[in-house]
């Protein structure tokens, strides 16, 4: 059998049957796809749900934390559990969870049978997405050949079939929960057609929990930056554009709309870029075209090259984490999936504190000054991308 160690770059290995890794290639662009349609499912039906439970804007508040600490607490479990036994029941367990609690959390009536609900769904995202970040790092290392871009990809076209599915059902007056089953048909037919293409792939010894050390702590709070970056554009985009009088409420969200894009379209060639120019260039013409995105955004009274500024951002941004992801799979300071489970608990930190974070500093300050922040802030990708390169 194919180990983990064997399947790093720079490690030696026999060459991989092409039938093998093409059918793991394709099972990773599944889950990834899965996943991102599952998340985005939820966004839609998110207000039933609180209608469904009675429940105000605070206290709905609380119950989405739910599904941000099942993803934290399943994160780094998964990191090791993947290290002993793979990437590959981790993927199913995660992928079929997510596919059982979205019909549920639709038929929910009682806020704490929905505050469990959520944490259930959390921790089944929290497990797909570090397993499948494991097992596209194992068939990149496979193949000699950069491929997270395009896996991440297919996150962001899941998330936009997935919103995009369960928007126009509801406003053909589809009820919620039928909404929800037909959204976790789709994604059950993903994880099936995925389920016998995994590579079969295990850790040699079991390794314990560990704090992230050296490369991969610094990896880790790349990842956190980025992911605040990522957050702050779609939590606090459309209220930027209006402070700015760049567009008015009605149309704010172009900001997020051409961001979103731009940052699909630079996925799905990233990793013909990566393979040309390297990652490290990647890491340095990335993090400075963010932080020129966002300075055009908060510099330029011209409506039309202001929103440029978040197509900047998005195609800056882009292969960042992917190149990170490499990195955390590359490196041999800790197992792999270890080092993946922290930068991807870290980075999920990122987009959970972040917007949080921003509102404070916004409320001592302005929004401006708290984008500049995220603009200087993003400057530690460049810089430390001699180190990265290096893992």
């Amino acid at each position: 059998m194919t180990t983990l160690q064997d399947s790093i770059p720079g490690r030696p290995s026999t060459a991989p049957d092409y039938m093998v890794t093409a059918s793991a290639r394709l099972a990773t662009r599944l889950s990834f796809f899965a996943a991102g349609f599952s998340m985005a499912c939820c966004a839609p039906l998110f207000p039933f749900l609180k209608e469904n439970v009675g429940a105000d804007k605070a206290q709905f508040g609380v119950l989405l934390l739910c599904l941000g600490l099942g993803s934290i607490i399943a994160m780094p479990a998964t990191g090791v559990m993947a290290a002993r036994r793979g990437a590959r029941p981790l993927i199913l367990l995660g992928g079929f969870g997510l596919v059982a609690l979205l019909p549920v959390l639709a038929l929910t009536e009682s806020p704490w049978a929905l505050g469990a609900g959520l944490f259930v769904f959390g921790a089944s995202l929290g497990t797909i997405d570090v397993a499948m970040n494991v097992h596209g790092a194992e068939v990149e290392g496979m193949e000699k050949r950069p491929l997270m871009s395009n896996f991440h990809a297919h996150w962001s076209i899941g998330g936009f079939f997935g919103a995009g599915l369960i928007t126009v059902l509801l406003s053909l007056s589809v009820p919620v929960a039928i909404c929800a089953a037909l959204g976790a048909v789709t994604a059950l037919i993903a994880m099936l057609a995925a389920r016998p293409r995994f590579l079969s792939v295990a850790g040699r010894e079991p390794e314990p929990f560990a704090i992230p050390r050296d490369i991969v702590l610094l990896l880790a709070v790349l990842a956190a930056i980025t992911f605040l970056v990522e957050g702050a554009v779609l939590d606090w985009g459309a209220l930027l554009i209006i402070d700015r009088q760049l567009a008015l409420a009605e149309n704010a969200g172009v900001g997020f709309i051409l961001f979103s894009v731009a940052m699909l379209i630079a996925r799905l060639t990233g990793d013909r870029l990566v393979a040309s120019i390297g990652g490290f260039a990647i890491l340095v013409l990335g993090g400075l075209t963010t932080m020129v995105g966002i300075a055009v955004v908060l510099v330029v009274p011209v409506v039309s090259v202001a929103l440029l500024g978040f197509v900047l951002i998005g195609l800056g941004a882009a292969n960042l984490v992917p190149v990170l992801f490499s990195a955390a799979g590359r490196q041999t300071v800790m197992p792999p999936g270890i080092a993946i489970a922290a930068v991807t608990t870290t980075g999920y930190a990122g987009i959970l504190l972040g917007p949080a974070i921003i509102g404070f500093v916004s409320d001592a300050t302005s929004l401006v000054t708290a984008f500049w922040l995220l603009g200087f802030l993003i400057l530690a990708v460049p810089l430390s991308a001699w180190w990265v390169a290096r893992a």
